[in-house]
């Protein structure tokens, strides 16, 4: 028995956590944060592509103008060098807003589309079938609830003698 090797057995432990960014989760929806997330970034695309624009337009008709007066002046340089660092300034200003606001959109899309597993199109005409499924539910329980009282108040007309006005109690 002594020139045995000896085999010790361990129990394996197992280790699931790496599966979980592998497996797909059921679909549950956008997170809070998702939500928050595409609340905030959505203004703020619209505002910087908003302003793109705005600055891109100021910059062509700031240059529409100078043009003619670099003409006129030509011999006085230094202001011409100032306009058209301004309008250099402008072009890359516009082109930075454009996309800096293109990528936060494109952001926004991209992180809706891995909330819900699914084009956005497909989950809010999902979504609006489920709306008309439950609002069509909770108008036939209205329709209802509101038979049975009419059922309700014709009993109690009938049984207080059909005066049809207010019924008072005495104590």
């Amino acid at each position: 028995m002594a020139d045995r090797p000896q085999v010790h057995v361990h129990p394996q432990q197992h280790y699931d956590a790496g599966m979980k960014g592998i497996v797909p989760r059921p679909s549950t929806g956008p997170s809070t944060s998702q939500i928050i997330a595409v609340v905030t970034l959505l203004p703020i695309g619209a505002t910087l592509l908003g302003l793109a624009g705005i600055t891109l337009v100021a910059t062509l008709l700031a240059l529409a103008i100078a043009t003619p007066l670099f003409l006129l002046c030509s011999p006085i340089l230094v202001p011409a060098a100032i306009v058209v660092a301004g309008a250099v300034a402008g072009f890359l200003t516009s082109g930075a807003f454009g996309l800096t606001g293109l990528s936060s959109l494109s952001w926004v899309f991209n992180s809706l589309m891995q909330a819900t597993g699914q084009e956005p199109l497909e989950y809010a005409k999902r979504r609006m079938q489920e709306a008309t499924i439950q609002v069509g539910e909770k108008t036939k329980q209205v329709g209802e609830m509101m038979g049975d009282k009419t059922k309700q108040a014709g009993e109690a007309i009938k049984s207080g003698g059909g005066g049809g006005g207010a019924t008072t109690t005495r104590t």
